[in-house]
């Protein structure tokens, strides 16, 4: 079976760490990386970091409007296809590398396997909702990470296969936690908050930029901030970086065991990424969510996660609420990229009987 995996950003990279390794045990796949996050620390170090195999192609394509961007995927990604044949095309996730490759395959008449399929935020302002909802019914087979997001792909009778595997960000959380908790890291000597920011809904709009930046510069721990370059790019161009420096630890983009290190130390995270709000929660450290809405809702009902959106003094209050006794395993066992494999395996297996 050949596979063509799409990837293009931070968490489909370590996602890719997961699946890529038993997925080349059995079958043949390309690596494709669109170029979505071209950053180094945001991409290529975690071919070093966690062993991903290096992108057989790489299309550089970043920067522009969603649309756009979108658009020019699509159009690397048709002769793409044309020329490599995949049985499968696989694509992780929610973003606009999501998007196109899961259409540029539904158009070509190719497969599409959606890892992390049908988790749902319910908020079609992000367009990280809007990519999750379309590919989960382009695709053919929906890979779930929990029983809340095949429960959501039954109520809007998604058309595709659904099968319930775990989330693969938990395998390589077990995998990477020993080492990263090893890791000599530059963290601060006192109790300290680590913060990621980075979505549209952030960033872009420059009242918002200016709330986030009063949230942070007003915590009452130290703040260390890996700086996103988009949000670097908006705070300059809003005039605000230098008053987030001089408040701020602000460091580098950062690669992923240096991040969950720095996580695994930190009193709680800040941020308004899906992705970081999983790996806090792996980690046992509280986050509070610069959002009004999460996909990962299992989190909120625990009570390891709070949505404040860009409210300081609910973020505030949030800090001072002790963490819970208990953190269910909501995601699997660290075994989810066998049963990715296996979904795959059987599922092409089926087609072709």
């Amino acid at each position: 079976m050949k596979v063509l995996t799409v990837i293009g950003n931070r968490p489909q990279f370590v996602k890719a760490a997961a699946v890529s390794g038993p997925l080349r045990e059995r079958h043949a796949e390309t690596l494709v990386h669109t170029g979505q996050h071209h950053d180094d620390e945001l991409s290529t170090v975690f071919v070093e970091e966690l062993g991903i195999p290096r992108p057989e192609v790489e299309l550089q394509i970043h920067g522009g409007s969603n649309t756009s961007q979108t658009a020019r995927m699509l159009g690397a990604l048709e002769p793409l296809l044309a020329r490599e044949q995949p049985d499968v095309v696989l694509v992780y996730g929610d973003t606009n590398t999501t998007l196109a490759g899961g259409l540029a395959a539904a158009q070509a008449g190719v497969p599409v396997a959606h890892v992390e399929a049908g988790m749902r935020s319910f908020d079609r302002r992000m367009p990280e909702e809007l990519n999750r909802v379309l590919v989960d019914h382009a695709a053919h087979l929906l890979l779930c990470p929990s029983e809340g997001a095949v429960a959501n792909l039954r109520a809007e009778r998604a058309a595709g296969r659904v099968e319930l595997v775990g989330d693969v960000m938990v395998d390589v959380a077990l995998a990477m936690q020993p080492r990263a908790r090893e890791r000599a890291v530059d963290a601060p000597d006192e109790p300290f908050l680590l913060a990621t920011a980075h979505r549209a809904g952030t960033v872009d709009d420059p009242e918002r930029l200016a709330r986030l930046v009063e949230l942070l510069v007003g915590m009452p721990f130290p703040v260390v901030l890996p700086l996103h370059p988009r949000t670097r790019a908006r705070l300059e161009t809003a005039g605000l970086l230098a008053r987030v420096e001089e408040a701020v630890d602000v460091r580098p983009p950062l690669g992923y065991l240096d991040f969950t290190a720095l996580l695994l130390r930190s009193r709680a995270v800040l941020t308004d990424s899906g992705g970081v709000q999983k790996e806090a929660y792996l980690a046992g450290v509280p986050c509070i969510t610069l959002r009004d809405t999460t996909e990962w809702v299992e989190t909120l009902t625990t009570g390891w996660n709070v949505l404040v959106d860009l409210d300081a003094a609910a973020a505030q209050r949030a800090l001072e609420t002790p963490p819970p006794d208990e953190r269910p395993q909501l995601y699997g066992d660290g075994r989810a990229a066998e049963r990715v494999v296996d979904a795959l395996s059987g599922f092409l297996g089926v087609r072709s009987a």
